[in-house]
């Protein structure tokens, strides 16, 4: 049976890929916070928490909430959480910057008709599945949020499936609960977690199978091209 070792090229280019994954995926949540009808689950609650407490932009609170899931990680599996997983910390500050940046740059898209705002969700939501994509085929560290899930899945000998759309709906539930305390139950409407949420939940995965099937392949033979075969 032969015996596959990643090279130093190859493990360079599995990195380049993961930062470039972490850039679309952090653009996609930007854009599709720029359209004000709330972002994806899992930045849910960080986005209600930004819109409360401006002081810490949005990528600031999302490093803030991938640290307190990198740490719920460390007390659900205590001595098996395997040091490598610590990269998990630049790759939540990576992230957050990156957020920011693309805040920046979608802050030039005018949203005063609702169909733009949609709009925005909807490309948002393709840039962050195309973005999450490449992070999956670099396979080498996961993001904070998967990572706390196969923690929990692996704990409790439950399918990831299973355990992903459990956190999804729990990371829901705990940002309305946040926003209707926040905001004293005042708004006419949930402040940071609306029809975004729930179309970018619905969708998210749908946009990364197609782009899978589309980049599986080539990527794959091209982030091979210098494995040592032995």
């Amino acid at each position: 049976m032969e015996t596959i070792k990643l090279n130093r090229a190859e493990l360079l280019k599995r990195y380049i890929l993961l930062a470039a994954g972490l850039f679309f995926s952090a653009v996609g949540v930007a854009v599709t916070k720029k359209g004000d009808l709330g972002v994806s689950p899992i930045s849910s609650v960080a986005n209600v928490i930004a819109e409360k407490f401006s002081f810490f932009s949005l990528g600031n609170w999302l490093i803030v909430w991938n640290c307190v899931l990198i740490v719920g990680q460390i007390l659900i599996l205590r001595k098996n959480f395997k040091p490598i997983q610590l990269l998990q910390i630049p790759v939540s500050f990576l992230f957050g910057w990156f957020t920011d940046f693309g805040v920046w740059c979608a802050s030039f898209i005018p949203t005063d008709v609702y169909s733009v705002r949609l709009l925005c969700v909807l490309v948002g939501t393709v840039i962050l599945g195309f973005g999450i994509t490449l992070s999956v085929i670099a396979n080498v560290i996961m993001n904070s949020g998967e990572a706390f899930v196969k923690a929990v899945s692996d704990t409790l000998h439950k399918n990831f499936g299973s355990i992903k759309i459990c956190f999804d709906i729990g990371c829901v539930i705990i940002s309305v609960t946040l926003s209707m305390i926040f905001f004293n139950f005042k708004t006419f409407g949930i402040v940071g977690t609306r029809e975004g949420t729930v179309i970018a939940a619905l969708c998210t995965g749908g946009v990364v199978k197609l782009f899978s099937k589309l980049l599986i392949k080539p990527v794959t033979k091209f982030l091979n091209s210098n494995r040592a075969v032995g």
